[in-house]
């Protein structure tokens, strides 16, 4: 069977950067499992991986537009301490939600602290970066209903309602 809209696919992946150094793998655990075309993986990765069938095997470089987009500038904001009311303890790395300038909401990271002027950023940790998988798909398989109703994998591998 090969992967197209609407199939459960498991893969076993490593992603790492330009350099060489691991970002995140599946090894020593069970496979990823995401529902094709429901956009649960990265644009570039899941256009890649189109077509292909278990037992193949990809490598391939992600530019960050097909990713986690270009880093903006325009995501690094300088907030006063005052704006982390119920915050006791403020540390480089915590995460937050916060009104996106659509008007969504957005994850902000904090990365550095001077004074009572806090320095978050918007962007996702790999924004900018090329993306490098070697990937093996170890099955394909219809996905339930269910499953493309809600737009996502139930079960082993999957989502747990």
């Amino acid at each position: 069977m090969l992967i197209a809209a609407n199939k459960a696919v498991s893969i076993d992946y490593t992603l790492t950067s330009d350099s060489g150094e691991v970002i995140d793998s599946s090894a020593g655990g069970a496979p990823l499992v995401y529902l094709h075309g429901a956009g649960n993986i990265i644009v570039g990765l899941e256009r890649a991986l189109e077509g292909k069938q278990a037992g193949d095997e990809v490598k391939v470089a992600i530019e960050p537009a097909d990713a986690y987009g270009e880093y903006s500038a325009e995501l690094v904001a300088t907030l006063n301490r005052s704006m982390f009311e119920g915050v006791d303890e403020l540390a480089v790395g915590m995460q937050f939600h916060a009104s996106a300038p659509d008007g969504g909401m957005q994850i902000v990271t904090i990365r550095d602290i001077e004074g009572d002027d806090v320095i978050v950023d918007g962007n996702h940790p790999l924004a900018g970066q090329r993306l490098n998988f070697e990937v093996r798909i170890v099955e394909v398989r219809e996905a339930s209903e269910e499953e493309v109703a809600h737009g996502h994998i139930h079960g082993e591998g999957g989502h747990h309602h």
